[in-house]
């Protein structure tokens, strides 16, 4: 990989907090990337995060699509969200970014951080839109904000259809790889890390569709239970950082420690919360076949060696949770409706196909399903840099 367009750390004046960019890569002079609040936030995470997103605009490439592809990028605060002082560094930190956002960075929500909170402290800091920068490369700038802006006022059982389409990428990934060794969804065991935004609404999937969601954990903890969890009920008893109120747990639901869910007796893995949660010393306790990433980087390469060593698969960040960042960007430049219907439709078509052709490549070249997503992005990325370019037209 080459060296990155831009990357920078940022001081906030009033708190003495860090907070990080960087560009991986320009199309057509604009990137995407989410930002994201974590305490211990660093720089060098940042940059993998930005390598992945160029990673998954490639990956979601279509010639024949309106959807231009960017370039990847990723912002970071190393902050807990829960912090009391969250907001107003949140407002700095954008007021800071502010001309990078307005020239070439499009951003929304990550990890610790809701859409709804970016758009206010972005608002607070001056901007338009977190996602000005791409607004130049639309036909009609007016028609697209509309369906975007129509697109996150739907709600599917009372939650946002922006909450719930990285979800059904999610989920959709998991439902491929099974169907690609004919296991059936009914009896199939599933432990979710994270009832946020991403695990939440891949558990309410995969759960719709017939698997038994047997274990969840957040921030307390973790529940589980054999038989399986009551989905909608836990989904219902969440506060906005994804922590359920366990008053609303059943007498035969269990409580056990925050790392319990790897040990769970389950057939898939989905670590949906934090990155590295998964280590070279933790990941022997892991007893899954199929771990899926909806979380970014949530499985450190090292662990990843030794648990493919020992027949266990892991389909990747760059694949299984591109589907939000996908979403938007199909609904801004008009290749799906701003409704429900249509984005899960789009989604789960589109999610399908990735899927499957990663797998089929890692069969083919004799790799691991992540080595065969990089070989498929580092196929577009040239095809995609002939046809556009780095820097936007003049």
């Amino acid at each position: 990989m080459s060296a990155p367009y831009l990357s920078l750390t940022w001081t906030d004046h009033v708190t003495g907090r860090r907070g990080f960019l960087v560009v991986d890569r320009l199309v057509r002079g604009v990137a995407s990337g989410g930002l994201r609040m974590r305490p211990g936030c660093t720089l060098d995470e940042v940059a993998g995060l930005a390598r992945g997103m160029t990673m998954k605009e490639a990956l979601h490439y279509d010639p024949e699509g309106r959807y231009v592809p960017l370039g990847g990028a990723k912002g970071g605060i190393d902050c807990d969200p829960r912090d009391p002082e969250a907001y107003g560094l949140l407002v700095r930190y954008l007021r800071a970014t502010r001309p990078y956002i307005e020239a070439f960075w499009t951003t929304g929500e990550d990890l610790g951080l809701s859409q709804d909170l970016v758009d206010r402290a972005a608002a607070e800091a001056g901007l338009v839109s977190t996602i000005q920068a791409v607004y130049p490369l639309l036909d009609d700038e007016r028609a697209a904000r509309r369906r975007l802006a129509d697109a996150f006022a739907v709600e599917v059982d009372g939650i946002g259809l922006d909450e719930l389409v990285g979800g059904c990428g999610v989920a959709e990934s998991v439902l491929t790889a099974l169907d690609r060794t004919g296991t059936p969804y009914a009896g199939t065991r599933v432990a979710v890390q994270g009832l946020g935004t991403m695990g939440g609404a891949t558990a309410r999937f995969l759960a719709r569709a017939g698997l038994t969601i047997v274990a969840v954990a957040d921030i307390k903890g973790t529940v589980s239970n054999p038989v399986g969890l009551d989905v909608e009920a836990l989904l219902a008893a969440r506060d906005t950082h994804g922590t359920v109120d366990r008053s609303a747990l059943r007498p035969e639901d269990r409580e056990t420690s925050s790392d319990a869910w790897l040990a769970v007796d389950a057939d898939v893995l989905v670590p949906a919360a934090v990155s590295y949660a998964i280590d070279p010393a933790n990941q022997g306790r892991i007893t899954a076949r199929l771990i899926v990433e909806a979380a970014n980087m949530p499985v450190l390469p090292e662990a990843e060696d030794l648990l493919t060593a020992r027949g266990v698969t892991v389909l990747p960040d760059v694949v299984v949770n591109s589907g939000t960042n996908a979403w938007w960007w199909w609904t801004l430049f008009g290749d799906i409706s701003p409704d429900a219907r249509g984005s899960f439709d789009h989604t789960r078509r589109s999610m399908r196909a990735l899927v499957d052709l990663m797998l089929s490549r890692a069969e083919r070249d004799g790799t691991t399903p992540r080595a065969a997503a990089h070989a498929l992005a580092a196929d577009r990325l040239p095809v995609i840099e002939a046809r556009y370019g780095r820097h936007r037209p003049i």
